[in-house]
């Protein structure tokens, strides 16, 4: 075969430091549409960005070139950066660590609903219980006590 075929979708998931709630309501959306466009800038595509006032949601679509640790290293520094600078909140920061799942394509369109609606699966469940919901069904083993 001449070619390579890759469908490579991530769903990505991480939070501030301490999970303190940071992300302004005001500045949610701008926080997001930045995110996006760090992933376009990696080559990558941003199909869906979201999340709450202590973590965010990427949905993305990587090259196979592309290493998520490095992805992972440039979103979380170029958006602290725009953070401190764009915002003005200089105590902000993004926790240590990430969760990245990989998706089907056949499951893009789910996930991408998922985060969509991350206002509304707060309302009833904590991002820590949401988190460990998806370590579990993922098989990931974890300690808890690494996810303070």
């Amino acid at each position: 075969m001449g070619s390579t075929h890759l469908s490579l979708y991530y769903h990505i998931v991480f939070g501030t430091k301490h999970l303190d709630p940071v992300i302004g309501q005001s500045w949610r959306e701008r926080l997001h549409a930045f995110l996006g466009g760090i992933v376009r800038s990696l080559d990558g595509v941003a199909i869906k960005v979201g999340g709450v006032s202590d973590h965010v949601h990427l949905l993305v679509r990587l090259r196979a070139a592309t290493s998520l640790a490095d992805v992972l290293r440039e979103i979380k520094s170029r958006s602290s950066k725009w953070v401190h600078e764009e915002i003005r909140i200089t105590a902000s920061a993004w926790q240590e660590g990430y969760g990245a799942f990989t998706v089907s394509s056949s499951a893009v369109a789910k996930v991408a609903e998922y985060i969509e609606h991350q206002e509304e699966h707060h309302r009833t469940r904590t991002f820590r219980e949401e988190y460990v919901q998806f370590l579990e069904r993922n098989g990931i083993e974890f300690d808890p006590k690494y996810l303070e």
